[in-house]
């Protein structure tokens, strides 16, 4: 396994994201810890994206979404299900594109200068594990390339990363 993750800056978006889902499928391992693989998987997005301006998982417990690792700002800690962004995503199990937030109904603002953004939900079979955010400073920054690479790699965290009986619990 590598702690290494070597992207060239002046490559295309899909290269960027070709070679970085080939470099985190050697770089997580589900022998480490959950919360170890989530963080350097943010950590890498955050490092070879300079358009995301915050990148992190919202857990889901059985009733709310819950800061996961991140990379950022300090961020908003539990979002309900069907709210906002997150919730919306959530709900549905669908990936949700956002080019201008201001014009997305019930949108959360935790970060005041995020224009644009993405959200994943992480499910394995019909169970929901959570969702992946990335938020961008400007508007119009993720497309059909983001929401297809970054939906590969979520399954792969969802099938071969998540432990298969997996469920956040309060603390």
């Amino acid at each position: 396994m590598t702690e290494d993750i070597r992207i060239d800056k002046h490559l295309s978006e899909e290269e960027k994201y070709r070679l970085l889902n080939s470099q985190l499928k050697s770089l997580l391992a589900k022998e480490d810890n959950l919360i170890s693989n989530l963080s350097n998987f943010t950590a890498a997005i955050k490092d070879t994206f300079e358009k995301v301006s915050w990148v992190g998982f919202y857990l889901f417990d059985g009733q709310k979404l819950y800061l996961g690792p991140f990379q950022g700002k300090v961020a908003c800690t539990n979002i309900e299900i069907g709210k906002g962004v997150f919730g919306t995503s959530a709900a549905k199990r669908e990936t949700i594109i956002v080019p201008d937030v201001d014009k997305f109904p019930g949108h959360i603002f935790c970060d005041s200068n995020s224009k644009s953004e993405i959200v994943v939900p992480l499910f394995q079979k019909i169970q929901l594990l959570g969702v992946l955010d990335l938020d961008s400073h400007e508007y119009n920054s993720f497309g059909n390339t983001d929401k297809e690479y970054l939906e590969e790699i979520c399954k792969f965290l969802c099938e071969e990363i998540f432990p298969s009986d997996y469920q956040l619990k309060k603390l």
